[in-house]
């Protein structure tokens, strides 16, 4: 089975993430994605993050009723930071069955050259590349031609957008899922 591991800090998770995995299940590209909760990504700030068992449990909320969507906490029991190599090896030999691919955007494209081991990661592993506004589609080309780029829409929005529009009291209800929303009221996430 081909599976695409979209791995990100989902803090919180939205509808532009569940609809670029289904982007890739409706055309065909991948059999499932698997949304990898990373506790720590060694190339953000960690300041805003909320504990990594709140962010899986809005994720398993987010993708309920997608059978091609999974939650995958294998870096909770991994060595902190979270390496994008090291999730992807311990996978490929905790299910030799499956064929492992990478989801990033743009932005993280162009900066492919600061992760831990990028040229074995494109050695071994497809990665599919998005496109985010204000990053060239051309730039990536011109330095990782063995990226796959995905003529996806633009999913305009960002975690960070919508922890600070819930901190100002404003409706991000279109971007969430519905679950997630009550969660985060229930549980008064991202407040002021």
């Amino acid at each position: 089975m081909n599976i695409a591991l979209y791995s990100g800090s989902f803090n919180p998770i939205h509808r532009g993430h569940t609809s670029l995995a289904g982007y890739l299940i409706e055309k065909q590209i991948v059999d499932e994605v698997w949304f990898v909760v990373s506790p720590c990504n060694p190339l953000k700030n960690q300041h805003h993050l909320l504990d990594e068992y709140l962010r899986l449990d809005m994720l398993i909320l987010a993708i309920k009723g997608e059978p091609a969507f999974k939650a995958c906490d294998v870096e909770f029991t991994m060595p902190l930071p979270s390496f994008t190599i090291d999730t992807l090896s311990k996978l490929s030999t905790d299910f030799p069955e499956h064929r492992f691919s990478l989801i990033i955007g743009s932005d993280n494209a162009l900066v492919f050259d600061k992760w831990k081991n990028y040229n074995e990661i494109l050695t071994n592993y497809p990665v599919f590349v998005y496109p985010r506004r204000g990053y060239n589609f051309a730039d990536v080309v011109s330095l990782y031609p063995q990226m796959t780029l995905l003529e996806t829409p633009f999913y305009d929005i960002s975690s960070t957008q919508i922890r600070e529009s819930i901190a100002q009291k404003k409706d991000v209800s279109q971007w969430l899922h519905p679950d997630v929303m009550d969660f985060i009221e229930e549980n008064m996430l991202y407040q002021a």
